[in-house]
Formats: C-alpha cells, sequence, structure tokens
C-alpha cells in the first residue's frame, strides 16, 4: 500500500500534498484503517520534517470532516440507544474543559483506533472546535512517534530492526493470550 501511494505521488508530484490530504481524509472517514503505511510514503516522498507536517495535517483535516460525518449520520440514532449505558452516557455528555483532556488523553494512547475517538465524540456533547483544538494536540506525540518508527523501518538501520522485533514480540504476545 505504502509503494502504490508513493507510485501515485511520483506520478503526479505537484498534486501529491492534496493526494495524502484526501488519503487521509479518507481513512479518519472509514475510522478503522491504520495510517502509518501513508506516513511512511509521505515521509519517504517529502522527507522527514516535511512528511510529518503533512501526515500531520491530513490527519488532523480528517479528525475533523470525519468528525462532522459522523455528527451528521449517527448522533441523532446512536444517542437513544445510550441511555441504557450510564458509564459511556457520562462520557458522551463530557463538554468543555473535561471532553478536551479526555480527547487529548485518548488520542496520546497510540492502540486506541482514531476512529472510535472520532466517532464517540461526534455523537457526544462536545463543540467541533474543542474535539478539533484537543484532537490536533493529541495527534502530535503520537504522531512523532509513528513517523519515527516508520523511519526507521525504512531505513532499516538498528533502530528499524529494534522496532519492528518488538512489533513482533507484541503481536507474538497477542496471539499466545488470544489462543488462552
Amino acid at each position: 500500500m505504502k509503494q502504490d501511494v508513493i507510485n501515485l505521488f511520483n506520478t503526479y508530484p505537484q498534486y501529491a500534498f492534496l493526494f495524502s490530504i484526501a488519503i487521509n481524509v479518507l481513512i479518519a472517514v472509514l475510522g478503522v484503517v491504520p495510517s502509518v503505511f501513508l506516513t511512511a510514503a509521505n515521509i519517504l516522498f517529502f522527507g522527514f520534517w516535511n512528511g510529518t507536517f503533512i501526515s500531520f495535517a491530513g490527519e488532523s483535516i480528517g479528525a475533523l470532516i470525519a468528525f462532522w460525518l459522523y455528527r451528521l449520520g449517527f448522533k441523532k440514532k446512536i444517542q437513544s440507544k445510550t441511555n441504557k449505558y450510564p458509564a459511556v452516557e457520562k462520557l458522551l455528555q463530557a463538554e468543555g474543559k473535561t471532553a478536551f483532556i479526555s480527547i487529548v488523553s485518548l488520542r496520546l494512547i497510540p492502540f486506541i483506533p482514531s476512529g472510535i475517538i472520532t466517532f464517540t465524540a461526534a455523537i457526544g456533547r462536545v463543540d467541533i472546535v474543542t474535539f478539533f483544538i484537543a484532537s490536533s494536540l493529541g495527534k502530535i506525540p503520537a504522531l512523532l512517534i509513528e513517523a519515527y518508527a516508520a523511519y526507521q523501518v525504512t531505513a532499516f538501520n538498528w533502530q528499524g530492526k529494534v522496532i519492528l522485533m518488538l512489533v513482533g514480540i507484541y503481536l507474538l504476545y497477542l496471539v499466545l493470550k488470544k489462543k488462552k
């Protein structure tokens, strides 16, 4: 997938920035597709810092558009069904500072799919500006870690090998845990 994106960028270099943003928006709206392949493609095509910035811009814009679409399509339908679950209802009722801190905190955790955070915020009471700022701030550390890991793996120096080894150990742990 990464190579397909790089090929697209190489074919249309004058539109590579726009393609990257559009792909990020699509990833955000789908909510379950990891963006690491796009981050890696951005870094390889645009360089580390420019690629990281483009990934950040794309993810922030994508989260904003996904939030807006989710809110339009799901808020009324879902809210009527959450009354049965007090813990979910409490999270959905968060506003202002509480919502801001919750969104930033959740964005800092790399294993929570971005789409879940966006979807939950969209069907909740948080306003779009608070969501956008909190979401974007929370993405910075996670994206820097993702960009560094993607860069090291694509460069395949010793740090990349360590990262791949740790990912492999973690995946093995998940498989063994699931078997039990």
